[in-house]
């Protein structure tokens, strides 16, 4: 069996065993915003190790839908996890996916609640392996757990429920330079619990917001994909009015699951490899009216291309050694699918970073006016 079928073979069962959600949502943009936060309470913590992860809304084949908050397994000590998050683009919202690291990232500003203000994360903390818990914003029984401390976490006055970063309404908010500096450090994508628990919400009708108004009947579980018994927990109330715009009025979802699911066609499976990676799409020509400042964008564009073409093809050929080196040493199966495993996070991660940079040069290019709906903001 040569090299290439046995990376073929291999390809296909880490797709079987990594639901291809984990990163679906990477660079979805949608021409209008999610809807504003629910009100809803937080369920019982089911025990040591579990970290809370917020509810939010993401977008599926019927528009958004409510993906609930639950209490999730940290995939190892030390971990913690920073939101995904909507942001303006310029011309859409996109979508950024969480992921799991030793510090919380920027989450665009978005106040989850249970300690996830806008900010980094006040709900608990690692110490010597152990995760202690504040039970001033999180729902835990001492009895059962004994890792529990009391910290008093200042909200703002003015607490908003929107759900999104920039835009027209959207939350006025910059990543810190300690976020900034998270966001390159070594993460981990969404553990199979939380794809699967993002799968079973995309396929329950009640969770569309088109059909509970913003107040989804599942807002919060105990454990993830487990939408039924006594540690579900329903919305309170709509976090603000759900007015979305006339269906299919809009031009909808662009990105890597939308154009997989148009005219029912399958989504093609998660790249594993930067070659196996969907052709990016090159921003529209700056057009601001100015020449002179058309020409230096573009140019700024094209080294930014050159610059994440290299990077993909050294990760490129990183990779190509590693598959030599596992084929000279007669590898087991088992360290094999690892090896794929890993390489599929770090062709996910760059693809984030890459689709990141994109957005963050676009918001540099997009003309500031008065309207509201071009840079996200200015701070």
């Amino acid at each position: 069996m040569t090299i290439r079928i046995m990376r073929l073979l291999l390809c296909a069962v880490v797709a079987l065993g990594m639901s291809a959600v984990s990163f679906a949502q990477i660079g979805i943009s949608v021409t209008f915003g999610p809807p504003a936060l629910p009100v809803y309470e937080q369920p019982l913590c089911p025990g040591d190790g579990y970290i809370w992860t917020p509810g939010y809304w993401a977008w599926g084949d019927d528009g958004y839908f409510w993906v609930p908050g639950t209490w999730v397994m940290a995939p190892e000590p030390g971990f913690l996890w920073t939101p995904g998050w909507w942001g303006w683009g310029g011309s859409a919202f996109i979508f950024h996916q969480g992921y799991w690291g030793p510090r919380v990232g920027f989450y665009g500003g978005i106040n989850y609640g249970f300690g996830y203000g806008g900010h980094g994360y006040e709900g608990g903390r690692w110490d010597n392996g152990h995760f202690f818990y504040n039970r001033t914003v999180n729902n835990i029984n001492v009895t059962n757990i004994h890792n529990v401390y009391n910290t008093t976490v200042i909200n703002n006055t003015n607490v908003t429920r929107v759900s999104y970063n920039g835009g027209n309404g959207g939350i006025d908010a910059r990543a810190t330079p300690e976020e900034e500096a998270a966001e390159h450090e070594r993460h981990m994508p969404p553990v199979a619990a939380q794809t699967e628990h993002i799968q079973a919400a995309r396929n329950n009708p009640e969770l569309r917001a088109s059909a509970n108004q913003g107040k989804p009947p599942i807002a919060a579980t105990a454990k993830p994909a487990d939408f039924k018994g006594h540690g579900v927990v329903a919305a309170r109330e709509a976090g603000a009015p759900y007015h979305p715009p006339a269906e299919r009025g809009v031009a909808g979802a662009r990105g890597n699951e939308a154009a997989g699911r148009e005219n029912n066609v399958p989504r093609p499976p998660t790249a594993v490899h930067p070659n196996e990676l969907p052709p990016r799409e090159r921003a529209a020509a700056p057009n601001t009216g100015n020449p002179k400042q058309d020409k230096k964008y573009q140019q700024q564009q094209d080294k930014l291309y050159a610059k994440q073409d290299k990077e993909n093809q050294k990760l490129q050929q990183q990779q190509e050694k590693e598959h030599q080196q596992m084929a000279k040493r007669n590898a087991d199966d088992a360290a094999k699918q690892q090896m794929e495993q890993r390489h599929q996070q770090q062709t996910q991660q760059l693809q984030q970073r890459h689709q990141q940079e994109q957005q963050r040069m676009q918001e540099r290019q997009q003309p500031a006016h008065p309207g509201g709906g071009g840079r996200p903001n200015k701070g």
